[in-house]
């Protein structure tokens, strides 16, 4: 008998924080917070209203926010987890650096954020 996949995440969790950082000829830098929260169905991903972050040319960032939720949701969405998504994810904090910042790394960024998020949430699968 098959179990049905459990729904991610299955309660609230604060604070998951990534620093993604690699420094050789073709440097990465993200810095991301999230929130995950039980939502409906499928994946949402939002931006907190009083975010700011000192970056230029400022009319990047929204193209580096999107880039991590793609990472977020292609992370979750990956067999091997067994997850249904349900999860409405919000941006609480984010950093970008002139000479590392790009989409690839807040993609990145995004991946590890829910491999980080998927492992709070793994003693819970268990009991």
């Amino acid at each position: 008998m098959t179990s049905a996949p459990r729904r991610f995440p299955p309660y609230p969790i604060h604070g998951v924080r990534v620093l993604h950082m690699k420094q050789n000829c073709a440097p990465q830098f993200a810095e991301i917070e999230v929130d995950f929260e039980p939502a409906e169905a499928g994946f949402v991903f939002e931006v907190a209203r009083d975010l700011t972050v000192d970056y230029e040319p400022a009319d990047a960032l929204p193209r580096f926010f999107a880039a991590a939720a793609l990472g977020i949701e292609e992370q979750l969405r990956l067999p091997e987890h067994g997850v249904v998504i349900a999860a409405r994810v919000v941006l609480r904090r984010a950093r970008a650096d002139t000479f590392g910042s790009h989409d690839r790394a807040f993609k990145i960024a995004g991946h590890l954020a829910a491999r980080q998020a998927l492992g709070r949430t793994a003693g819970a699968a268990d009991g």
